[in-house]
């Protein structure tokens, strides 16, 4: 652990780079405000322009996407959005951020939706040349991979498959200008062509469930995967609402929400817990799989969704075309 000043640094020096004379945009809420002003502060002390947002400035959240944000966007440097997840806020705003980011082939930006003092005092402070590495290192072993098979102590076993024209993607904490990245960072990710199995998830899930409820250890949620999609008659978890409701958000939300999007290997070893908040967890070594979107001008994937929400699974063992890359969560090399 660090403090919450030596993140920010981090983040500000080391994986946004930001220089003299730059123009920086900062995006920012109500309850993040402390870590986004900080931010702010520090751009300003290396000598950066600031243009600084105040989500709630623009109305009641969930908010669409305002034009103004846009705007600076198109003319940014850098860009960092700091905020706390809001229930429909991924379709009214994340979505058209991002759209408006990618627009800009010159913008380095550091995505940190849920970001809290513990995480910027934690995550954010691991070694970034050690995640590097270990990012690397797992690269080479799935890059030209068939097929990967997770499994684990409660039961997970699916297989994914994969599009040899598809990209995996490092994500380790170098954000490079048409390459934004979650901050604090370490994954190696991709969009898989299919999955079939039973997927138990027992760490935490993304998007507003992370916050509504916590860590799923002792009520994980179980769902079958056939041809890559979510078999809604199959979907299990002791806690009702959170069943219900996974339900109607991966199942009615478009035809491509149950769909699985992402398969992504954890890679920062710097983490030693699960904290159950999503923007560290899917960065615990292990594995984390989104339904719904797949992040097409990343992986190069064929369709797309509205949609997206990541699953944390814990410890598992994860076999690479035949050979075991990690084993009940410690990987395999050194």
């Amino acid at each position: 652990m660090g403090t919450m000043a030596e993140g920010v640094q981090q983040a500000v020096e080391n994986c946004l780079r930001i220089q003299t004379g730059e123009r920086v945009v900062v995006i920012t809420d109500a309850q993040t405000r402390e870590i986004g002003a900080a931010l702010k502060e520090a751009a300003e002390t290396i000598g950066a322009s600031v243009a600084f947002f105040l989500m709630e400035d623009f109305g009641v959240r969930p908010i669409d996407f305002p034009g103004a944000i846009g705007e600076a966007l198109a003319e940014a440097d850098v860009s960092v959005y700091a905020a706390q997840g809001a229930e429909g806020e991924l379709q009214s705003f994340r979505m058209h951020m991002i759209k408006a980011i990618e627009a800009n082939p010159e913008l380095r930006h550091g995505h940190m939706i849920g970001i809290t003092p513990e995480i910027m005092a934690d995550g954010m402070c691991s070694d970034y040349v050690e995640i590097q590495r270990i990012s690397k290192l797992v690269y080479e072993k799935v890059k030209d991979a068939s097929e990967i098979r997770v499994q684990t102590a409660k039961g997970c076993d699916f297989t994914a498959r994969f599009n040899p024209e598809w990209k995996w993607v490092i994500s380790d904490g170098d954000v490079q200008p048409e390459n934004w990245k979650n901050l604090p960072d370490g994954e190696v990710f991709t969009a898989p062509l299919s999955a079939e199995g039973r997927i138990v998830i027992d760490g935490c899930l993304g998007d507003f469930f992370t916050e509504r409820y916590g860590s799923l250890a002792v009520t994980p949620v179980t769902l079958e995967v056939r041809e890559g999609r979510a078999i809604r008659e199959s979907l299990k978890c002791d806690n009702e609402p959170l069943r219900a409701e996974f339900a109607k958000y991966i199942f009615e939300s478009n035809e491509n929400s149950n769909r699985m999007g992402e398969f992504a290997i954890g890679t920062n070893t710097g983490l030693t817990r699960l904290i159950y908040n999503l923007l560290q967890d899917e960065k615990f070594p292990g594995v984390h799989v989104a339904f719904g979107c797949p992040y097409p001008s990343k992986t190069g994937a064929d369709w797309d969704s509205q949609t997206h929400v990541d699953g944390v699974i814990i410890a598992p063992t994860i076999t690479v075309d035949g050979q075991i890359l990690m084993n009940h969560g410690q990987f395999t090399f050194d």
